[in-house]
């Protein structure tokens, strides 16, 4: 008896065994508050995962500047960063590639009852700068001060920090406007304060009309090719897992805690933004128009973009 059990047993265990190694690891670096997880989450929760040929593994990183280091380490297979930085990363030789993955971007606030009504107001203000000075957002809000010949490096006292930190200066009524990313522009938001230009909104006016994604997944491109298919199959999945998030309420529940959010209103707030950001296409003409964000954001500071003003040919990935 004993031994029919363990033959069983080990029958089963040579079974499990080949099941995994069967399916295709990958290593996936996400922030435990970041979007990125809630699909992870909502993957599992669905069961997405077990029937797909894939074993991911949700490896917890710090900080977006954590992911980097750990993709190029090798650490991780898989991260969410922007293609501004995965070209600049091209140009030094490391072949990255990026594959879109939510056009959500930033927004620049005040109080509701600011006196701040334009890019000019903020002239002898104070304003917090989520990022640091490299932020792509504050970069292209430079821009946009230009074509208004605005020189918001001139008169504007600037602060930089950790959004959340910087979310309570503007709370404690220490800086007088904040340029923040989104989740953090939303859960504001939900609290009365008010949007004075949107990440869309910057873009918009700079001339750019087609919506182009603000980050992607970011990997080696010798490692995506070779494993194109499980790629493009957990690129699938994440957008079966984002639209039962936006569809279902009983799915978004189950992600629920992972959102921090701490009230209905801000509940409702990042799940709106959230299903925003969903990538419909990614076309020539975003492509194209990524190119002329990549410009402009090279005119204004080229510690950002890296040596070349233009974007590097295999920067975006194809899944085709």
């Amino acid at each position: 008896m004993n031994l029919k059990i363990c033959l069983f047993t080990s029958a089963a265990l040579f079974a499990a065994i080949g099941d995994a190694a069967e399916k295709t690891a990958i290593r996936v670096g996400a922030m435990a508050s970041g979007t990125l997880n809630w699909e992870l989450a909502a993957m599992r929760n669905q069961g997405l995962l077990d029937k797909a040929g894939l074993a991911v593994e949700n490896v917890a990183i710090a900080n977006q500047q954590a992911g980097k280091v750990a993709l190029q380490a090798g650490a991780v297979d898989l991260i969410v960063s922007d293609w501004i930085w995965t070209s600049s990363m091209r140009g030094e030789g490391v072949k990255l590639s990026f594959y879109p993955f939510s056009d959500t971007s930033g927004a620049l606030l005040v109080a509701n009852d600011s006196p701040i009504k334009t890019l000019a107001d903020l002239k002898g203000k104070k304003l917090g700068i989520a990022g640091g000075e490299l932020d792509k957002n504050w970069l292209l809000l430079q821009a946009l001060g230009r074509q208004q010949q605005i020189d918001l490096n001139a008169g504007v006292e600037k602060i930089y920090g950790a959004p959340p930190l910087l979310s309570q200066q503007l709370l404690d009524k220490r800086v007088d406007a904040l340029l923040t990313y989104w989740q953090f522009a939303v859960r504001l938001e939900a609290r009365g304060y008010r949007t004075l230009l949107s990440g869309e909104d910057i873009v918009r006016q700079l001339g750019i009309v087609e919506t182009v994604p603000s980050i992607g997944y970011v990997f080696k491109q010798d490692w995506a090719d070779q494993h194109k298919a499980a790629l493009k199959q957990f690129f699938d999945l994440s957008r079966v897992a984002r639209d039962s998030l936006c569809s279902n309420d009983a799915e978004w529940a189950k992600i629920l805690p992972l959102t921090e959010a701490g009230s209905p209103a801000e509940q409702d707030r990042l799940r709106a933004g959230y299903c925003k950001g969903r990538i419909e296409q990614w076309t020539p003409a975003q492509q194209t128009a990524a190119e002329k964000i990549h410009q402009m954001l090279h005119q204004v500071d080229s510690k950002l973009t890296g040596a070349s003003d233009h974007i590097q040919p295999g920067t975006f990935w194809s899944a085709d």
